[in-house]
């Protein structure tokens, strides 16, 4: 993070929190309600460390007063994390811009029970680069090609070229056969919130997502179907093809939300980023970008 009192700490960068409105006799007090996964010891062992500062990096410690509308600074920590047995390829870096080549089972981004066991934090270890930011998002089920950028002064060019739709993205799933359709065909429906927070579901109206699909090959008990979404939307590749009757092979979520597999790496969700391509915003050459894996 740009201009944060704490150092990235092994790829790590310092999270920050602005201090809401209440009545607490200390930070510690607060911090300890804050966040009840961590224990009282570990702030005082952090705080011992100077590893929690204002947000002018000075050390606070647990007498510390609590001020409405501060800005505190400190690392995230987990007690234990299963490491994720695949590799991330990078695929191309250049002033701006680092192509990877993201394996199934790996989150891009800091999140829940995941930390070091992240695309983002591996990458900063990596290429030692505290500034490094992913333009756009697969989901931890999903392996293929992502984009980050490593300048904030050219971050936003590129973002703009997916909130313009003007990137080209293709996927490839692996899916039971569809009967009944002429390929290639259009799909579009309604997307909204499911009734847990994790998924989504369609529902009647105007439709707020597009999805083209194709057939590459049939297989002998599947097919492998090549898609390109025209909108954004999250799990919108996973929920139009289960809505299709042919639920991507291995989803856990779609059509049916299966409990949580923990660390079971041994079935991966058989979609794919295969392709990016777009103009890029600053030279206006042509860019494209596959991945190597195959399903």
């Amino acid at each position: 993070m740009p201009g944060a009192p704490l150092p990235m700490r092994d790829g790590v960068a310092p999270s920050y929190l602005w201090l809401p409105e209440g009545q607490w006799p200390d930070m510690l007090t607060f911090l300890v309600a804050r966040y009840p996964d961590v224990t009282e010891a570990s702030w005082r062992d952090r705080m011992a460390r100077r590893e929690v500062v204002d947000g002018d990096g000075n050390a606070l410690t647990p007498h510390s007063a609590y001020r409405r509308g501060m800005r505190i600074f400190y690392y995230r920590e987990l007690d234990a994390e299963t490491p994720i047995p695949f590799e991330e390829e990078v695929l191309f870096m250049d002033e701006h811009l680092v192509i990877v080549d993201k394996p199934h089972f790996l989150p891009m981004i800091p999140t829940g029970r995941f930390l070091h066991e992240t695309l983002l934090v591996r990458l900063k270890k990596k290429l030692g680069e505290q500034d490094l930011t992913p333009i756009h998002r697969l989901d931890r089920e999903t392996a293929g090609v992502v984009i980050f950028s490593r300048r904030q002064d050219s971050r936003g060019a590129y973002q703009s070229m997916f909130q313009k739709r003007v990137i080209e993205k293709e996927y490839e799933a692996l899916a039971p056969r569809l009967h009944g359709r002429e390929f290639p065909f259009t799909y579009r429906s309604r997307m909204v919130d499911g009734d847990k927070f994790f998924i989504m579901k369609e529902e009647a109206g105007e439709p707020n997502s597009e999805t083209l699909i194709d057939v590459i090959e049939h297989r002998a008990d599947c097919t492998l179907y090549r898609l390109h979404p025209h909108t954004g939307r999250k799990h919108q590749l996973r929920l139009h093809l289960s809505s299709l009757g042919i639920p991507i092979i291995n989803d856990a979520f779609y059509p049916v939300a299966l409990p949580c597999k923990q660390d079971d790496v041994s079935q991966p969700l058989k979609l794919l980023a295969r392709r990016i391509a777009f103009n890029d915003p600053l030279t206006g050459e042509r860019r494209e970008f596959r991945s190597l894996r195959n399903l």
